[in-house]
């Protein structure tokens, strides 16, 4: 069985890493503004995965068994944003973030 292709934030090999909660926001320029479309994968087991062919990028709510349940298309030309938000396990999926700025004068190396 071939392994499924990285979507939406798992790791394509461990199912449990894409589930109920995962969800995903397009934003598509209508020609007189911008349009959002959210689609999330409402049930349990159900998870997202986002492809893109021929300029089209599909997003697809599908079961444990792959069947697609929803599925989303958008021209990949009016697409101005795709946003992916994986759901989170607990405590030990959060990610710890520091920032570190240098400031230097002109002339210091």
């Amino acid at each position: 069985m071939a392994a499924r292709p990285n979507v939406a934030g798992g790791s394509g090999a461990d199912y449990s890493d894409r589930m109920k909660g995962d969800r995903v926001e397009a934003v598509v320029d209508t020609g007189q503004g911008t349009q959002t479309f959210v689609i999330e994968a409402t049930r349990a087991g159900r998870r997202l995965e986002v492809t893109t062919t021929r300029g089209v990028v599909e997003v697809s709510e599908v079961t444990r068994s792959g069947t697609p349940v929803r599925t989303g298309r958008f021209m990949a030309s009016r697409l101005i944003a795709l946003v992916e938000f994986p759901a989170h396990e607990g405590r030990e999926s959060q990610v710890e973030v520091s920032t570190r700025r240098r400031i230097s004068t002109i002339g210091e190396e």
